[in-house]
């Protein structure tokens, strides 16, 4: 099995070296509720000090916030050792009807800013450059044109060529699209020139339904993040809750059921749910990374104890008893 703390997969046309486990700082951004200076930064130094070299973020992440986490975290550390991905897609400006609180965009954070969607290629460039700025870094590694679902025209016409652009020129070393849909991505990977994407929550035990747009990946050479791989949470423990959550919402009886068979599979099989949920994207080849958040230490331990894990091939061969590599299973959400 797979040591995803360890392993790098070469990414882009200069082989960006990107460590197959990220962790994603979208929690860090206050997603849902509010997490303080000290437990933010406990959890970026507790990531560091356990091996975790790859991290996500995005403006969008607490309007900025997360970003400024990120970048202070990161200073003093030695740069060429750490991959950084931020998002394009969305500028930070004044709010002009601040209402005290952006939890209306499901993050915990005065709403003194508000988010601008310009997918143009100097929206883009202008984007870059603030996230640089946020994080005080000369560089970010991975930059992805963020959800643009309803922008896909401008996202592959002006978008994602400033991007390649930029990294033509060595300014960043991959450039791709993230989204949480996958035919979307599947019209930017074959419309245009990206070395990556990040599709979130499509291809995880419980929701299969990424599978098109990674076999057009593997056709065509790009990589696959694969981000959000315990579904908001009813895969991230051993004995799913009955409220637990899926995609942002309540999970319903059925996932909640669902998990509860792949949770008993696992511990018949000497593994555990939150250790499969991490393991299972990678199994396509197609994945080069897994990236998933953490609020609080202790979540972080509990990602890396699960990146270091072997879940047994008997297990597989339980949860997809028809090919022993995980494929589509009809009637799953989207």
């Amino acid at each position: 099995m797979t040591d995803l703390l360890d392993e790098r997969r070469p990414v882009g046309p200069r082989g960006l070296p990107l460590p197959r486990l990220g962790l994603g700082t979208a929690p860090l951004g206050n997603l849902y509720r509010a997490v303080d200076d000290d437990t933010a930064r406990g959890v970026l130094d507790t990531a560091w000090d356990l091996g975790v070299r790859h991290f996500d973020t995005a403006p969008h992440y607490g309007l900025g916030l997360a970003e400024r986490r990120l970048g202070a975290a990161l200073a003093g550390r030695p740069r060429d050792e750490v991959v950084v991905s931020t998002k394009v897609g969305r500028l930070l400006r004044p709010n002009p009807h601040p209402t005290g609180s952006d939890l209306a965009h499901v993050f915990e954070v005065p709403d003194d800013l508000t988010r601008v969607r310009d997918y143009s290629a100097d929206g883009v460039r202008r984007s870059l450059e603030e996230s640089l700025e946020r994080m005080g870094l000369d560089r970010v590694d991975v930059v992805y044109v963020h959800d643009p679902d309803d922008h896909l025209d401008q996202a592959v016409a002006e978008a994602v060529p400033a991007l390649a652009a930029l990294r033509d020129e060595g300014v960043v070393g991959a450039v791709g699209a993230g989204m949480n849909q996958g035919p979307a991505l599947e019209r930017i990977v074959r419309e245009s020139d990206v070395d990556v994407v990040m599709l979130a929550g499509r291809w995880t035990l419980l929701d299969r339904s990424g599978l098109p747009l990674l076999e057009t990946c593997a056709e065509r050479g790009v990589a696959v993040v694969a981000a959000a791989p315990y579904n908001s949470g009813i895969l991230a423990t051993d004995t799913p809750p009955a409220d637990a959550h899926f995609d942002y919402g309540p999970a319903g009886p059925q996932l909640v059921a669902r998990a509860h068979e792949l949770a008993a599979l696992a511990a018949a099989h000497g593994t555990r749910l939150p250790h499969a949920a991490l393991h299972f994207p990678p199994r396509h080849p197609s994945v080069a990374a897994v990236v998933a958040g953490a609020a609080d230490p202790d979540q972080v331990r509990a990602l890396v104890e699960g990146a270091r894990a072997t879940v047994p091939p008997a297990f597989w061969a339980a949860a997809d008893p028809t090919d022993p590599r995980p494929t589509a299973r009809t009637g799953d959400p989207s």
